[in-house]
């Protein structure tokens, strides 16, 4: 990964997925800062939900154009909205102006995640795709140490514009090291005719999905069977909208790239509805304090980067069905220490130790999974399975957390929550083994079924 030719691109690759993941989790920590200083209490949920709902759309529209020309252009677009969006939020002066700045970003945050698997697809071997997603998962873990730190001193000091805009000139440098490399992204023909068109009816449904993603991010903020209405109403639209999104019978468990991105999905699914309640449960039932309960989510960050470098060392001894296996049986263990903390009212440190283990188990599926990717794909189409497994990343814990908020809201209870996760894992665990793992990973090249 570091010889000559590759050596820019690398580090330059993994530095956008380290700003990123700062950008993330900075963020999250200066925006009651924000939202107080703005007075932008009424927009707080959507500054979150929104990105996340466009990034749908530049997943899509990045996929097609790097199918069509190769990722060169889409990720230099890309990462131009996604600096834009955060000059925007860092120059805001209300609270509607960080929001719109934060759906630019997103929309670049989305293209710019797809454009990077295709460039890993395009310029690094099979043999070294795992370490490079290793690595990409490693990334995470130093912005999960410092990054709410970093952000809390920023926003104590200079101020909280300076999250927005030193991420920004930390992305400009980032991306400048990959520059170079981008001559060996070919694209996929020099004819207009060997070239995938763009498909407008994509670009329609990948809107419809982005919409009901949104507004199944913000139903639980409503009250009695509004609740309900609006989001089962969302749930199906997200669902009929997937599916052309998707390769053929992902949505049914197809042998091979489908149920690859199905256990993404659900994987994804589970282990983030589980976070984002555990550290409201650590406080609120349990008493601790905000600083102890974020422990959980630091020891977890930590051990998925680890676990995501360790695979891609032992990628070549370890197959990659394997891999799923065990990472899957992981999360769902750990998401069963918590389900039993809060149902039988174990020690408060078996959720937290169980949290680890649910780490490790997402560090060795992820990079698998994306590496498996790009195994059933062919240069035609990296673009659009590239981005049919961030869509499924995006859209899993969308769907999960409306379910699980809608729980929440009705019982009050924890446990009903943690058991949905719970369910929603055992439900990765089941499909890993429809992976298709183990014929896909030697040959290291297309096998699409």
């Amino acid at each position: 990964m570091f010889s000559p030719r590759l050596r820019l691109v690398t580090v330059g690759a993994v530095a956008l997925i380290f700003v990123a993941a700062f950008e993330n989790l900075a963020v999250t920590t200066v925006m009651p800062v924000i939202s107080a200083e703005l007075d932008g209490a009424s927009l707080y949920a959507v500054a979150f939900a929104g990105p996340l709902a466009v990034s749908v759309l530049g997943m899509v529209v990045a996929g097609m154009w790097a199918d069509r020309s190769g990722p060169r252009v889409p990720l230099y677009a890309s990462v131009a909205l996604f600096v834009i969006g955060l000059l925007v939020a860092g120059t805001a002066t209300a609270m509607g102006a960080v929001v719109a700045g934060r759906l630019v970003h997103g929309l670049g945050g989305g293209a710019l995640t797809v454009s990077l698997y295709v460039v890993v697809g395009r310029i690094y071997p099979a043999a070294l795709q795992p370490k490079i997603f290793g690595m990409f998962g490693a990334a995470w873990v130093v912005p999960a140490l410092v990054g709410p730190f970093v952000a809390g001193v920023l926003g104590q000091t200079v101020g909280w514009r300076w999250v927005f805009l030193g991420v920004a000139v930390l992305t400009v440098g980032a991306a400048a090291l990959v520059v170079p490399a981008m001559r060996s992204a070919a694209g996929v023909g020099t004819d207009a005719g060997d070239r995938p068109s763009w498909s407008v009816p994509r670009i329609l449904w990948s809107l419809l999905l982005a919409a009901a993603v949104l507004v199944l991010s913000v139903a639980t903020e409503l009250e009695g069977a509004a609740v309900y209405l609006l989001g089962g109403v969302a749930f199906v639209a997200a669902l009929v909208a997937l599916r052309p999104l998707l390769p053929r019978r992902a949505l049914r468990a197809g042998r091979g790239l489908p149920s690859v991105v199905l256990m993404r999905m659900l994987l994804a699914g589970g282990y983030f509805s589980a976070e984002i309640y555990l550290p409201y449960f650590l406080t609120d039932a349990r008493g601790l304090s905000p600083a102890l309960a974020g422990l959980a989510l630091t020891v977890a960050g930590v051990a998925w980067g680890l676990s995501s470098v360790l695979q891609g060392q032992v990628a070549d001894r370890l197959a990659a069905g394997t891999s799923l296996r065990i990472g899957s049986a992981a999360v769902c263990l750990a998401i069963g220490a918590v389900v039993g903390t809060a149902v039988f009212g174990l020690p408060t440190w078996v959720a937290i130790a169980g949290w680890a283990v649910s780490g490790f188990g997402m560090g060795m599926c992820y990079p698998r999974l994306s590496v498996l990717v790009l195994g059933y794909s062919e240069p035609g189409n990296q673009g659009f399975n590239s981005a049919a497994l961030n869509i499924a990343d995006a859209t899993g814990p969308a769907m999960a957390l409306s379910v699980a908020g809608a729980l929440f809201q009705t019982t009050g209870a924890f446990a009903a929550v943690f058991a949905l996760a719970l369910a929603v894992a055992l439900g990765a665990l089941a499909v890993s083994g429809r992976t298709g793992a183990r014929q896909a990973e030697p040959a290291g090249a297309s096998l699409a079924p």
